[in-house]
């Protein structure tokens, strides 16, 4: 998993699956497998799957990198606690899924409780431990 700098502001987590490493073999089963994850957690409350590929071929004049097959998120929030009004600004979290001609990129952006991270992180990692 990388973390990196996204339009020189944004810290995000990513890693890139072949699709020969997952048994997994679209953007709906591995969002359908983090929504497993994120139902049994204690904390984390399911929002919604939000299909950014649709939205955005449906607008005119869209732009879309040809090499992008499906894009979702799937939206939730950790919300354990509401210590002042600004952590709304940076809820609820999600973790996006897209899909290329020979891989799946995974990612989310940093949040700013270590626990979040790691939790999402092992969410992550963890669609790899399913190989064939």
């Amino acid at each position: 998993m990388k973390q990196k700098v996204f339009k020189e502001k944004y810290h995000i987590f990513e890693i890139e699956y072949k699709k020969s490493e997952l048994k997994y073999t679209s953007v709906d089963e591995i969002i359908s497998a983090l929504q497993v994850k994120i139902d049994a957690h204690p904390i984390i409350a399911f929002i919604a799957i939000f299909d950014q590929y649709k939205h955005t071929s449906s607008l005119e004049d869209s732009e879309i990198n040809p090499n992008i097959k499906a894009a979702k998120n799937i939206i939730f929030c950790f919300g354990k606690e509401l210590p002042s009004p600004e952590i709304l600004a940076v809820r609820p979290r999600s973790i996006g899924v897209c899909e290329l001609e020979d891989s799946f990129v995974v990612s989310f952006l940093e949040a700013p409780n270590d626990m979040a991270n790691k939790t999402m992180e092992e969410f992550v990692k963890s669609l790899k431990t399913y190989i064939y």
